[in-house]
């Protein structure tokens, strides 16, 4: 059985690429929004970089939009692409998917689905952020979260 929790998650800091996409050209997008947050970070002035995520809202008129990105220690100015915003704070469906990142489009569904079942409504912004880069895909972790309304 798939495990849900509801966790209260804290504001954290971020560094992100903001992008409205296809589904077909996430993958793509990702890997552009991840070259430009490797070469501006060190001159940032952010801080300490921690853990790579994506955030999204949920999808409309067939586009999704996403902020690939990175948690970072403090705010700073804008620089080209990469732009401060933040992960949200307050109440969040929480699952800890392990397995290779193919696995996330059913994840998505399944939580939301969970999610309705439980009574619990979503606020519209969800996100996953990624654990280290395992060597054997089946053991990839990523842990997903929903905020709650």
């Amino acid at each position: 059985m798939t495990h849900y929790d509801i966790v209260t998650v804290e504001r954290q800091t971020t560094a992100v690429v903001k992008a409205h996409v296809a589904f077909a050209d996430l993958p793509e997008t990702e890997r552009s929004a991840r070259t430009k947050l490797a070469a501006a970070l060190p001159k940032l002035n952010a801080g300490p970089a921690g853990d790579t995520f994506t955030l999204s809202r949920m999808p409309s008129d067939g586009k999704l939009y996403i902020e690939p990105g990175v948690i970072v220690a403090q705010t700073f100015n804008a620089d080209g692409d990469v732009f401060p915003s933040e992960l949200p704070a307050g109440r969040a469906v929480r699952h800890l998917l392990i397995g290779p990142f193919e696995q996330l489009p059913q994840a998505w569904p399944a939580l939301f689905a969970w999610s309705r079942e439980q009574g619990h409504a979503l606020e519209g912004r969800f996100w996953q952020v990624y654990g280290q880069t395992a060597a054997d895909p089946a053991k990839q972790e990523t842990t997903l979260y929903a905020l709650l309304a």
